[in-house]
């Protein structure tokens, strides 16, 4: 078993990527995948430290426009601030290119700092999202923001923010790593790395006209999992569906991680857990959030082990009342120092054709991150190495280390980020402070 990273390494930032991103070049290619159908691949933005951020750890979302919303976890200096804690950033299409806006920079405090995951745009077409950090107390916040009432002709101008809830403690939940998801009433959910019983929790804020209240509707206490760093997915029922990256068995460093299913009972909560992870050919330390496809079957994705050692991507097919657990897919990849987990961070994607669509943190050809497709065949999957990061060799000024999974437009073409590569300079990681691709089939 690997040894596994025990939370999110944003905090690292220069020394320790140095030496393994140096490292890496050097890594031994993996076992042959397939060739991939012939591919476009363009780097729409590329982040530099001290101008508009770096890191963009979080997913992608487009609007119905084809415009794409994202996040970049922190700068030394952007938008004019000294020290920036990170940024919301849009990427308009404006046929003859992409152009970058950033929409708000965090000033860090009261006002939010981090934002880890992706945002969300609401019913009502605001974005929403979290921080990891800052807030009242400083354990992390809940944003809606908003383009500013008066129309504005200048492309810094920042959007309006308003800070929904600050966590205020272990029993209020701290430290949101995973993203926001609504429900049809327009309610919001979520997840913290710490919570009531010390190792995470699910809450829910609930919309009362302009307000909003937050409420813990579970609270992880280690024996059914730890650390639920993914988005969360509802089905019609209201009932919903996560992952624990740690917790449950102890058979791996703090638990090899838990599927999760909470189901409403009144005004309380029974929580099912779907499925234990052991560590083995089933894998290990599912950091992503789970995806339906249309016929309702739960599909996800491990960070490590498996059957051949690059973690895997699973499936829970619903039957008689409980949920069927298989590995569609173990995926190839090598451990190192930097990432002792190789596998996907990021959630999968359901093509029209069912196929399904992911990224690796490393593996590939210079074991730097891959872009992958799993195409139903017969009775398994298919599997298709679309991008191979890095695949020349460094600087890499494509960039490199997909942290989040990709995104689908209409036409199918996948649009991602990374989390190093790109420009080199700057304070993020050698090779760079990441960038946003599109990949064009």
């Amino acid at each position: 078993m690997t040894r596994r990273e025990q939370r999110p390494i944003w905090f690292f930032r220069i020394s320790s990527h140095a030496l393994a991103f140096a490292l890496a070049l050097f890594a031994l290619s993996l076992a042959a995948a397939p060739a991939a159908p012939a591919q476009t691949y363009t780097v729409l933005h590329t982040f530099y430290d001290g101008l508009d951020s770096g890191l963009p750890y979080g997913a992608l979302t487009m609007d119905r426009a084809g415009n794409l919303y994202g996040t970049a976890d922190w700068s030394f200096e952007c938008m004019g601030l000294e020290y920036c804690y990170g940024l919301v950033f849009k990427l308009s299409n404006r046929g003859q290119g992409w152009t970058f806006t950033a929409l708000y920079s965090f000033a860090g405090g009261a006002d939010g700092a981090n934002p880890f995951a992706g945002v969300t745009i609401g019913p009502d077409g605001a974005l929403y999202g979290t921080t990891v950090n800052g807030g009242t107390y400083n354990y992390g916040t809940v944003f809606r923001l908003v383009p500013g009432a008066s129309f504005c002709r200048n492309v810094s101008c920042q959007w309006v923010k308003t800070t929904l809830h600050s966590f205020g403690g272990p029993n209020d939940g701290v430290y949101p790593y995973g993203g926001l998801t609504f429900d049809a009433a327009g309610n919001l959910y979520g997840t913290t790395a710490g919570g009531p019983s010390g190792p995470g929790s699910v809450f829910k804020l609930t919309r009362y006209g302009n307000s909003w209240t937050e409420s813990v509707l579970w609270g992880f206490s280690g024996t059914d999992g730890a650390n639920p760093y993914g988005n969360l997915v509802l089905d019609s029922a209201g009932n919903i569906y996560g992952t624990n990256f740690d917790g449950g068995y102890s058979s791996c460093y703090l638990g090899c991680g838990t599927v999760f299913e909470l189901t409403p009972n009144g005004n309380s909560w029974t929580e099912s857990i779907l499925h234990y992870f052991q560590g083995g050919a089933d894998g290990d330390g599912p950091y992503a959030g789970l995806t339906f496809d249309n016929s309702g079957n739960l599909y996800g994705v491990t960070s490590a082990n498996g059957p051949i050692g690059g973690g895997t991507v699973f499936e829970l097919t619903a039957s008689n009342g409980g949920w069927t657990y298989s590995v569609a897919y173990g995926l190839p990849g090598e451990t190192s120092s930097e990432f002792p987990n190789p596998g996907p961070r990021g959630s999968l994607i359901v093509g029209p054709a069912g196929n399904l669509y992911g990224t690796t943190i490393m593996n590939g050809s210079q074991n730097l991150g891959t872009v992958f497709m799993l195409m139903p065949h017969n009775d398994g999957y298919e599997y298709t190495v679309l991008y191979n990061f890095c695949a020349d060799g460094y600087p890499c000024p494509e960039g490199a280390w997909p942290w989040a999974g990709v995104i689908r437009d209409s036409s199918g073409n996948l649009y991602g980020t990374g989390i190093a590569g790109g420009y080199y300079g700057g304070n993020c990681r050698v090779g760079g402070c990441g960038m946003v691709f599109e990949l064009t089939p």
